[in-house]
């Protein structure tokens, strides 16, 4: 079963979202794959850049989710936030928990296992194809003011109505 993480969120303008590492509706190479969950990768964060966002922008959000995951709710892989709107590009590797590739005000919230950094794909062995989808969400908002421990469950419904404008990239990964 999939569903839309998105799909119930106000609209909001879409811009455009792309990697040099990942290519729309390709399969995760292996530095984007979980060594963490056994699926022999690296957790290593995929380049992203993005553009054409709205003019009023604030701040980014950068997000990865894999809403085939094995649960209620999917998976949150990635959730960094209070990225400058000067900002357009994360490289590869930038979730690394360190943070030491992220701008300086910007910073990662616990995964849904609980490690602040980027975790790889690594769906559980026989559950079939897995989305993992790269979300840049434009904000209103200079800075979200949210506990460094909360989870990116938590940072979504904080900006439900300050989002002016959405960017996705979708990978997928199987084993």
């Amino acid at each position: 079963m999939s569903y839309d993480p998105y799909a119930n969120l106000p609209s909001a303008a879409s811009f455009s979202l792309t990697s040099s590492d990942l290519r729309e509706g390709e399969r995760l190479a292996m530095p984007q794959v979980s060594r963490i969950f056994g699926a022999g990768g690296e957790d290593v964060s995929p380049q992203l850049s993005w553009s054409g966002f709205p003019a009023e922008t604030k701040s980014f959000v950068v997000t990865m989710c894999d809403p085939e995951a094995p649960t209620v709710t999917g998976f949150w892989h990635w959730a960094v936030l209070n990225i400058p709107a000067n900002v357009t590009e994360l490289p590869a590797g930038a979730g690394a928990e360190s943070g030491s590739g992220l701008p300086p005000s910007a910073f990662q919230l616990p995964n849904d296992a609980r490690l602040k950094g980027y975790v790889g794909a690594g769906p559980p062995e026989g559950t079939g194809r897995h989305r993992y989808i790269f979300a840049v969400l434009a904000l209103a908002a200079e800075k979200i003011e949210i506990d460094r421990e909360a989870t990116p469950a938590l940072l979504m419904f904080s900006l439900f109505s300050g989002t002016l404008g959405r960017a996705f990239l979708e990978g997928w990964y199987e084993r």
